[in-house]
């Protein structure tokens, strides 16, 4: 049964469950595979896990695949010949790991799917994320409360809408939760997409490119609001969203009387949290990794060990073959009112010289 419980609670509850202690390198070597070094997030993902498994006793092997397929594919085949224990992989693309996972169970070697579901396999033992429908729905409230601080007085507010990579499963689930808040005020005439695209067949941005997204939004513009105003877009990541404001700013947004838009975003990567401290990008998601790192550690060790993951919902995550058993850590949205509070003062995710 899912849980909701609160960001803090589910820190705690991360620490507590997750600790690990400190032995000598002797408990095996865990393969871990990440999709790309280009995301500050994976970085972290890669670093807190290294840090977290030596600290339990195993050795690790760490590779990113930059973005490429056959890279990972290749990197996840020599892991399963070299003998790791256990596999951790951040998939580029859910769907093409099937053959390789049945290597891994052959060799009888656990898998547990980080952040990104790996689909169409039954070879996936558990998975370690955050609830990503409600990173969507909180991406959705924080787009209308920008709204409505902003343009209070207009009648209509004119909102594009951008997704995730349409190989990633979890892009699904972000724009889901966010059109879940944002489609009633669609039907409702309170909030039109004045470009007509809707749904991820449209909006989907592949490998979540921020070069991609800086070039749909200047078609977006030149199309549909030469005589127009465009008061908001969703964004489901940072590194898109950056790219979306290269874009506005460069019609003149944000500048003059030109109030910039309405822009979220999710990962709480630096350049992001200082534009939102210079009044540009409206809001994040912030998902801690080092805890998402502490859930996985403690997966693997539970399994490695004979004992039995802890996990929280066994009903969201169907990858096509199964319902991967899962453990969902809650996401945290961060506006200008609060990125101190949250990344500083609590988490101590970032100093406040790096953001300043």
């Amino acid at each position: 049964m899912k849980l909701v419980i609160s960001a803090v609670a589910v820190a705690a509850m991360a620490v507590a469950s997750f600790a690990v202690p400190s032995f000598a390198q002797d408990k095996g070597t865990i393969g871990i595979a990440m999709p790309t070094k280009s995301s500050a997030r994976w970085i972290s993902d890669g670093e807190s896990m290294v840090e977290q498994f030596e600290a339990a006793g195993y050795d690790t092997d760490l590779q990113y695949a930059e973005d490429n397929i056959p890279n990972q594919l290749s990197q996840i085949e020599n892991m399963i010949t070299k003998g790791v224990d256990a596999l951790v992989i951040a998939s580029i693309d859910g769907t093409t790991l099937s053959n390789a996972l049945e290597n891994a169970a052959a060799s009888g070697i656990p898998v547990i799917a980080y952040d990104r579901l790996i689909r169409e396999s039954p070879n996936v033992d558990y998975y370690a994320t955050f609830d990503n429908f409600q990173v969507g729905v909180q991406q959705g409230e924080s787009l209308i409360k920008g709204l409505k601080e902003r343009f209070p007085d207009e009648d209509v507010w004119n909102v594009e809408l951008f997704g995730g990579s349409p190989d990633d499963n979890n892009a699904y689930y972000f724009y889901d939760g966010a059109m879940s808040v944002i489609q009633p005020l669609i039907d409702e005439g309170k909030i039109v997409i004045p470009s007509g695209q809707m749904g991820m067949n449209q909006v989907g941005t592949l490998r979540w490119d921020g070069a991609e997204a800086q070039a749909r939004m200047d078609n977006l513009l030149s199309a549909n609001y030469t005589d127009n105003t465009i008061h908001g877009v969703l964004s489901p990541y940072d590194g898109l969203s950056i790219g979306i404001l290269s874009s506005l700013k460069g019609v003149g947004y944000g500048s003059g009387d030109q109030l910039m838009p309405i822009v979220t975003g999710q990962d709480a990567e630096l350049p992001s949290i200082k534009s939102i401290v210079a009044g540009e990008q409206y809001s994040t998601v912030f998902k801690d990794t080092r805890e998402l790192a502490r859930v996985t550690v403690g997966m693997v060790d539970a399994l490695l060990q004979g004992g039995e993951p802890e996990i929280n919902d066994t009903t969201t995550y169907d990858n096509g073959v199964k319902v991967v058993p899962s453990y969902l850590l809650a996401p945290v949205s961060v506006d200008a009112s609060n990125w101190e509070e949250i990344l500083v003062d609590k988490s101590h995710y970032y100093t406040l010289e790096q953001v300043k």
